[in-house]
């Protein structure tokens, strides 16, 4: 991969806006790959295509891109309307998110991170107060994307502070995530809590009694569910079958880092 931007491109350009799609667009195709089954070259879809940016020729995933001027990704993306977010979020050809982060000065990459879709929920997508009568889209509603909902395991760096992730790597982290492809609804709500909650504690390892003092937290999402703790041991159970924390016994586990 090279971080550097096709800076030519922005000739004919004012907008800062338009230069930094332009930009950020011809990288992409010109230095990604599909993280999903490894093919070396991103397709671009036509303009104006409603629902992603990139396609792979080979195993037809989707990725749509989203960049800004900033040193790291952050805790929020600001994304457009609401309604069609959440839309395109629980369609059956919803894409997967590229997040590129880039140095306006040198014009150059500093992140590159994708987001699988099959993280995507409804509760990653905050809404935003409408805007003001007196604003030109009065009443108008768009969207943040909390990425700090997604757990730890379902962000894939492929370029993390300007350095290069090997692609066996990135490859590995994301057929680590290929367990979620088909959860839906509450089944997969309480895995992706569940590893929320094994992410807030900053310890590789861990034991029962941690991870029961997210128990009133859950309670609340979750208040027709009576048995929250043998909730959390199933989940803990599933996920480490599944090759994501290894149990030591006596109530005690370990993350696994891919």
């Amino acid at each position: 991969m090279n971080l550097a931007f096709n800076t030519k491109l922005a000739d004919g350009y004012s907008n800062n806006s338009q230069i930094a799609r332009v930009l950020t667009e011809d990288w992409v195709k010109s230095n990604s790959y599909c993280p999903n089954c490894g093919e070396l070259k991103l397709e671009e879809f036509t303009n104006n295509k409603p629902v992603a940016d990139f396609y792979c020729k080979q195993c037809n995933s989707e990725y749509e891109l989203k960049s800004k001027n900033s040193k790291s990704i952050g805790k929020k993306i600001v994304d457009g309307a609401y309604s069609t977010m959440i839309e395109r979020i629980n369609s059956d050809n919803n894409p997967n998110f590229f997040f590129l982060t880039y140095d306006k000065i040198k014009w150059e990459v500093k992140n590159f991170l994708i987001i699988p879709k099959h993280y995507f929920i409804s509760e990653i997508i905050e809404e935003r107060k409408p805007l003001a009568p007196t604003a030109r889209r009065a009443g108008w509603i768009g969207c943040n994307i909390d990425l700090t909902k997604v757990p730890d395991n379902g962000r894939i760096y492929l370029i993390k502070n300007s350095e290069i992730i090997p692609k066996e790597k990135v490859r590995a982290k994301w057929q680590g995530t290929e367990f979620l492809k088909n959860k839906k609804g509450v089944s997969k709500g309480w895995i992706l809590d569940v590893m929320n909650c094994v992410d807030i504690i900053k310890k590789d390892s861990f034991s029962l009694k941690d991870m029961y003092q997210f128990e009133e937290v859950l309670k609340l999402k979750y208040p027709d569910n009576n048995f929250i703790k043998d909730k959390i041991r199933q989940q803990l159970q599933y996920l480490r079958d599944k090759g994501l924390i290894e149990f030591k016994g006596r109530g005690n586990y370990k993350k696994i880092k891919l």
